[in-house]
């Protein structure tokens, strides 16, 4: 039917292509007769090289069809994977209800995630309830120094004949007031900088023995005034890779809590050893125990030890905070400890 189409001519093809004529001799007939038959050996040649082209077109379709299939498949289980996600994201008992099963694997790990996720969400939820608190108390404070100014100054400008040791007293207690308003002012610009800037380290060779000493020296005045020394126990010849001025400010942040907060007439030892390719530097202080709930927190952003508000030891809660970031930049660790009236910082750089 096919070569009726063609009217014959794959059949005179075929005929003219691979067929051929001869004699050959019959014993039963005891004559030569005439014998048409196939020429195979041409056969075979043609039909192999078609045979094989027909094999590679069959492997090249079935690769095209696999690719396509598969593109279809990825696709597929994308739209798959993302409908589930939003099904999963907007449930609130999750992953069992939004995936089927065969994808407990998944659901396990988007669980997880989802934890996390929760997780870090409320802490930034309650970084930003401190936050807030601390403006509004800061802004409270601001209140009560600036009326103080305000007033004694009156009294100054009102009173121009007032006597001498009356006016220095009121100008003494106004440039304290002014100092604390200052205080207060710089507590606003750090909390609205410490989002805003990104810390970037530069690296160099540091004394830290040479630091260590200059920095004890720049607190003489603040620990003449809380009646505390520093104590050095720091190698002559120890040195570190890292940024002078970042380090610099983590270690002040540290003092500065460690004076504020001790015992009057204590002392407060600077350690520094060498350990395993480690640089371990310890600071402690004799003071109040810090409770392990705030032992856990006193890292984090806008976290204040006191609990009163008008006590002077309390800044904006974020000195520690960038003190760990800065030696996390630097690959290192920062932690603390306390008992038994001591508390103890421990900084380790690589």
């Amino acid at each position: 039917m096919i070569d009726f189409g063609f009217n014959g001519m794959i059949v005179d093809y075929f005929e003219n292509r691979f067929m051929y004529t001869y004699q050959e001799y019959l014993p039963d007939v005891g004559d030569f007769v005439y014998v048409h038959a196939p020429d195979w050996h041409l056969v075979k040649r043609t039909l192999i090289p078609l045979l094989l082209a027909a094999i590679l077109l069959w492997l090249l379709s079935l690769l095209i069809a696999t690719s396509l299939y598969g593109r279809w498949n990825r696709k597929n289980n994308i739209k798959t994977a993302t409908n589930m996600l939003r099904d999963y994201m907007s449930r609130e008992n999750g992953a069992p209800v939004a995936f089927p099963e065969g994808y407990g694997d998944i659901a396990a790990q988007l669980a997880q995630i989802r934890s996390q996720m929760e997780h870090h969400e409320q802490i930034l939820k309650e970084e930003a309830s401190r936050k807030n608190d601390l403006i509004t108390y800061l802004a409270h404070d601001l209140k009560t120094p600036l009326t103080s100014v305000i007033g004694y100054l009156c009294l100054l400008c009102e009173a121009p004949d007032m006597p001498a040791p009356q006016r220095i007293k009121y100008v003494n207690i106004t440039l304290e007031k002014a100092r604390r308003l200052e205080t207060l002012i710089n507590e606003f610009f750090d909390i609205t900088r410490y989002n805003l800037q990104q810390i970037t380290i530069h690296k160099e060779p540091i004394d830290l023995s040479y630091m260590l000493i200059q920095m004890s020296d720049e607190f003489y005045p603040l620990l003449q005034e809380h009646k505390n020394t520093i104590t050095l126990d720091v190698p002559e010849d120890i040195s570190i890779e890292g940024d002078p001025a970042l380090l610099a400010r983590v270690f002040n942040n540290i003092l500065k809590n460690a004076i504020a907060y001790s015992y009057p007439d204590t002392p407060i030892l600077i350690r520094v050893r060498r350990e395993n390719g480690e640089t371990r530097i310890c600071f402690k202080n004799q003071g109040k125990t810090i409770p392990p709930q705030k032992l856990e927190a006193i890292f984090e952003k806008f976290f204040r030890m006191d609990e009163a508000r008008s006590s002077n030891t309390g800044g904006a809660g974020l000195g520690l905070a960038i003190a760990r970031d800065i030696i996390s930049l630097h690959k290192g660790t920062i932690s603390a400890q306390s008992k038994d009236d001591e508390v103890i910082f421990w900084v380790t750089l690589p």
